[in-house]
């Protein structure tokens, strides 16, 4: 990492660390209630024992016999949570995506197939996928199911409308200069649409995924009894506000920490895109 890119880090921890030390001065005033909005020390102490194993390690051995060290480093609450919750979003996505990406490079390429899924897509898409949790419980009872379902649908749409726009947004001087060169039907699509339409269909997986996030918080607080988004129920039932918080805070990292990843993704396969030159 050269110097312009931990300067760039740099400036972006400026506001942040503004902020945390707006918020604890405005705490230590006494201009809050710190039970409706604990100090940032109260949430990091709060956090830092969500992220730590509940039990000794002698315990842990003893429920749990022939346990090494390292599965009980990582048995913290935090971390069962944060693993679950990422779990749901990484299987709804892909079921979601998996199903998006070859109906878009369809309905994008060919017209006969816009006009037969279009209708259909456009009455189902302006539908929040939290419409369907009543649906989803009901097809699939409680836990994982569920949950997986809503994030494939929250992230079925927004994959779609990106892949069917950057198929049909290709710039027809390069169709008309791949068939003047004798190219086929299937080496026109693979060579020319496809890579064309990748920036499109890679901003829609990441608009995808912060879909997935959002619905899997949603869906944990009704659906499942782990996850992220049932440890922020359960502060709200206890009155655990810095709980609620913690667990907030670590819904950002996991974001951030994707978005940082699906940057890095798309500068990798979009390395000949003139917008990424230097």
């Amino acid at each position: 990492m050269g110097k312009r890119n931990w300067g760039e880090i740099g400036l972006g921890l400026v506001v942040p660390l503004v902020a945390i030390a707006i918020w604890q001065w405005v705490v230590m005033r006494g201009w809050v209630d710190e039970k409706i909005l604990p100090a940032p020390l109260e949430v990091a102490e709060k956090w830092l024992a969500y992220l730590l194993p509940l039990k000794s390690f002698a315990d842990f051995q003893q429920e749990n016999p022939g346990a090494s060290w390292w599965a009980w480093a990582f048995s913290g609450e935090l971390l069962m949570d944060s693993f679950s919750s990422m779990y749901r979003v990484v299987v709804g996505f892909l079921v979601g995506a998996g199903l998006a990406l070859p109906l878009g490079l369809a309905m994008g390429a060919s017209r006969a197939a816009y006009a037969w899924f279009n209708p259909l897509v456009q009455v189902l898409r302006p539908i929040p996928p939290i419409a369907y949790i009543p649906l989803s419980i009901l097809w699939f009872g409680l836990g994982n199911p569920p949950a997986v379902f809503l994030i494939a649908v929250g992230a079925f749409f927004p994959v779609l409308m990106n892949t069917i726009a950057g198929v049909r947004q290709v710039d027809s001087i390069y169709l008309r200069a791949a068939r003047n060169l004798g190219a086929s039907g299937a080496t026109l699509f693979l060579r020319v649409i496809l890579p064309a339409a990748v920036p499109f269909i890679l901003t829609g997986v990441r608009v995808g995924i912060g879909t997935a996030f959002i619905v899997v918080i949603v869906a944990e607080m009704i659906a499942v009894n782990n996850g992220l988004g049932y440890r922020i129920l359960e502060g709200r039932e206890y009155f655990w506000s810095a709980k609620i918080i913690a667990g907030m805070i670590t819904i950002g990292l996991l974001g951030l920490a994707i978005d940082v990843g699906m940057t890095r993704l798309n500068n990798y396969l979009l390395r000949w895109h003139r917008g990424l030159e230097h």
